[in-house]
């Protein structure tokens, strides 16, 4: 199963790498600014996240603009992404929904 080839897929990797990049930042980056005072870690990376929360945005529209959710699923999706774990969480939910799609 390619994941790049659906919105789905796009919103799942988008969802993931976005999650990682929120524990990278909250587990690693806010430790090195606050405990070593290092904010340089906070920038680098709070700016990858910024941009990997952008692209997880546009392939969120796209997959419920395709598979015509009810706002309340793409609304659960953003919730999710904001709870620390949450994309992981959310991810379980989205293979089943990717994985019941016809093959393209």
């Amino acid at each position: 199963m390619n994941l790049t080839r659906s919105p789905l897929g796009r919103l799942r990797l988008a969802a993931l790498a976005e999650g990682v990049s929120y524990l990278i930042l909250l587990f690693a980056a806010m430790p090195l600014k606050y405990l070593l005072g290092l904010p340089l870690a906070v920038r680098v990376v709070g700016l990858i996240h910024g941009l990997l929360f952008i692209v997880f945005g546009a392939c969120l529209l796209a997959a419920w603009a395709r598979h015509r959710w009810p706002v309340t699923r793409p609304a659960l999706v953003l919730l999710s992404s904001l709870v620390p774990f949450g994309a992981f969480f959310m991810d379980r939910s989205l293979k089943r929904e990717h994985l019941a799609l016809p093959p393209s």
